[in-house]
């Protein structure tokens, strides 16, 4: 049973181009393996998180950072403004669904501070 099982991980090992863990099939390597696996994964969810992008202020070079947003969406994206809400990117046919869903974390829609007109004496 447990030569299976270290079968298996030498082969997973091997799969993942791990082959000086997969050489060895001890205990000590498949924790090697599993470590060196996890570690790109631990250093990508622990990555800093992108700035969010106003979609009401952004300039045509900050939308076109955005996954998918190229020259005609970044100016669909302006000539549509104000938004009330990131999703009407999508259900007032600034950028496609598809799009929009790529990049609804990275963007939001600011709204201008109503102040009172100031008072006249």
């Amino acid at each position: 049973m447990r030569s299976d099982v270290i079968a298996r991980w030498r082969d997973a090992a091997a799969a993942l181009g791990l082959a000086a863990c997969a050489a060895a099939a001890g205990a000590a390597d498949i924790a090697i393996a599993r470590a060196a696996h996890a570690a790109p994964q631990r250093a990508a969810s622990q990555a800093k998180p992108v700035a969010s992008i106003d979609i009401n202020s952004a300039s045509r070079a900050q939308l076109k950072t955005l996954p998918g947003i190229g020259d005609v969406e970044a100016d669909r994206i302006i000539s549509g403004r104000p938004y009330l809400s990131k999703a009407e990117l999508a259900t007032r046919d600034a950028i496609p669904t598809g799009v929009y869903l790529s990049l609804k974390d990275r963007v939001i829609a600011k709204q201008k501070s109503a102040r009172p007109p100031p008072r006249t004496p």
